[in-house]
């Protein structure tokens, strides 16, 4: 964001931009976080930088957790998982250069998982940008692709009104990150600022005046109007909404559904209007994904999770409540063509995706989920489908997990049945836990097998599929909500990635998480795939490593589990919950065998 005061240089900005008060000893890193404290932002996470140091340090002033991380990108997926669970926008701060491309990754997957999230970026100082600074890179370039705003702040009267509009589009129409780079001049005082700025070994003469007044008046410039009382209020959010019209279209055609079925996406839960309660009341089988698993609790009649290609085979009518035609849905082929489509999405063209080739909607609508699912109910009340249509999806689920309990009693050919291992820590979840889902086979896995109790209370990825986001989900997770047990379902492979969080679990003290980590000693999800195909298990091989150690060198807790162990696994995990609860992080390596129960699923 460059403003027309920040474009000129000429004789005269001072009067314009306002006064420059050069005996202040405020900073721009107080501009933002007055913004940020206004918009109710509890915490900032992070890995500290000299770029930044003057927002954090205004932050904690203000009561705004600083919350460290060992690596960028945890930084920014805990700012994800914040907003996830809060419904506000997460934040995260990083310095310039290498701190901002570590995040790419982090970003870019808050992007394809629709979450509104604040990146906020140090900058070499505004004069020294392009001129070989330190850590000078084009960071707009990186992130423009990535984000729905970005802006790069010119002067520090600039802070207040740029933030705000930062958050009020990353919450607006489809959620999603924002970016602001702050050179590092438009964050220290006008008296730091002005000692690097001061001419050393100028030219004397003409030359020499008019660099030095080339350099002040780029510093008055820099000031002017910066500490003017301004609106720090949050902007209006825009939402889209279905129209009358479109609502009582969809009200004919469910009513008139003998086998309708939902598929849920995580869009549904977004706020102000979360569809949970709309659920029960249309009484229609739902299959949820995402964010909308455990929406509706742990044994709701209406919540199938078997069979969903013969489900959508038979029904007469689905709808499509923020769920996308990708590959999760084989591009739109699932569905039925004589089906009828009932497609609701904020971001239109998510909402139309793959509907120029695979499948074509009814009625296609483009606004939020969570509000039509609720108008559609009133509309309905009184109104459910026959009860023999969900009654039979629900006895084939009752066959499926049948058979999938079988698998979990089959003893695999060395250490731990890893669906058994499941099986048991689902049967010990507490009401209010979280799960926090880190891997590839062990976690899809889960997925069929752990029962999240409520919606928003299962965090994977999303879309793109991200590994290691287990640490940062974890701990944003845990901030959220202190009194919730967070468990994080790792793989082996995917561990790697987020283990030295266990240093953050425990320096922060009020973020003890459990790790369940399936230790195959493989890249198995791959594996399963290229050796039938490709012959060799090249780069697939891991090693039954003692992450546990790890662990406990973090000051973490650590418990190594096998085959010997399989009769105490409920004794263990009680404990580990125990100890948990007391404030310690724990980390439980449990060493698992192969099944076929994973066979024919996809990896790319």
């Amino acid at each position: 964001m460059r403003s027309s005061a920040s474009a000129a240089t000429g004789a005269g900005e001072e009067e314009l931009a306002g006064t420059t008060e050069r005996q202040s000893p405020r900073h721009g890193g107080e501009s933002v976080a007055d913004v940020l404290r206004a918009h109710g932002v509890k915490f900032v996470f992070t890995l500290v930088g000299g770029h930044i140091s003057p927002i954090l340090v205004a932050c904690e002033k203000l009561g705004i957790r600083i919350v460290d991380t060992r690596h960028e990108a945890t930084a920014v997926f805990a700012a994800d998982a914040v907003a996830r669970l809060s419904g506000t926008v997460g934040v995260a701060a990083v310095t310039a250069g290498p701190g901002l491309t570590n995040t790419v990754t982090a970003v870019k997957n808050a992007q394809m998982a629709e979450s509104p999230l604040l990146l906020i970026g140090g900058a070499a100082a505004t004069l020294l940008q392009g001129r070989g600074a330190l850590q000078d890179i084009d960071q707009m370039s990186l992130f423009k692709p990535l984000c729905k705003f970005c802006a790069s702040v010119r002067t520090v009267r600039e802070i207040v009104p740029t933030v705000r509009k930062a958050l009020a589009i990353a919450q607006s129409g489809t959620p999603g990150p924002v970016f602001i780079e702050f050179p590092i001049d438009t964050l220290y005082p006008y008296h730091v600022v002005e000692k690097e700025f001061a001419p050393k070994n100028t030219p004397k003469g003409l030359m020499g005046k008019i660099i030095a007044w080339y350099l002040q008046n780029h510093l008055s410039n820099l000031f002017a109007g910066a500490w003017e009382t301004c609106d720090l209020s949050p902007l209006p959010v825009h939402i889209p909404h279905a129209t009358e019209d479109e609502v009582q279209r969809c009200v004919e055609l469910v009513s008139r559904a003998k086998k309708p079925v939902i598929l849920m996406g995580s869009q549904a839960t977004l706020p102000p209007t979360p569809a949970d309660d709309a659920l029960e009341s249309l009484g229609i089988p739902c299959f949820l994904g995402g964010m909308s698993r455990g929406m509706l609790g742990k044994n709701s009649p209406l919540h199938i999770r078997q069979n969903r290609r013969d489900a959508l085979k038979e029904a007469d009518l689905v709808l499509l409540a923020g769920t996308v035609c990708d590959f999760r849905l084989s591009y739109g082929r699932v569905l039925n063509r004589l089906s009828k489509i009932i497609a609701v999405n904020r971001d239109r063209s998510q909402l139309l995706k793959n509907s120029d080739m695979f499948w074509k909607p009814t009625v296609a609508i483009q606004g939020d989920a969570g509000s039509f699912l609720l108008r559609l109910s009133k509309a309905l009340k009184g109104h459910r489908c026959p009860e023999e249509w969900p009654r039979s999806l629900k006895e084939g689920d009752a066959i499926k997990e049948k058979a999938n309990r079988a698998k979990a009693a089959e003893k695999t050919e060395r250490h731990l049945n890893p669906l058994s291992v499941l099986h048991r820590v689902d049967e010990l979840l507490a009401e209010d836990s979280i799960i926090v889902a880190d891997g590839g086979d062990f976690v899809g896995s889960a997925a069929y097998i752990m029962r999240p109790r409520g919606p928003i209370r299962w965090l994977d990825p999303g879309a793109f599929g991200t590994l290691g986001v287990g640490g940062g989900f974890a701990l944003g997770a845990k901030l959220c909500r202190p009194e919730s047990e967070v468990w994080i379902v790792y793989g082996d492979g995917s561990l790697g990635y987020s283990v030295a969080e266990f240093d953050t679990f425990t320096r922060h003290k009020v973020t003890p998480v459990i790790a369940l980590v399936g230790n195959d000693a493989c890249w198995s999800q791959i594996s399963r795939e290229q050796v039938p195909m490709l012959g060799s298990n090249v780069a697939c091989g891991l090693a039954f490593t003692d992450y546990h150690i790890v662990a406990d060198g973090y000051g973490g807790k650590g418990y190594l589990i096998g085959r010997e162990d399989e009769s105490q696994l409920d004794d263990i995990f009680k404990k580990a919950q125990k100890e948990c609860r007391e404030g310690k992080a724990i980390l439980l390596n449990v060493l698992i065998g192969k099944t076929s129960f994973r066979e024919g699923s996809i990896s790319v």
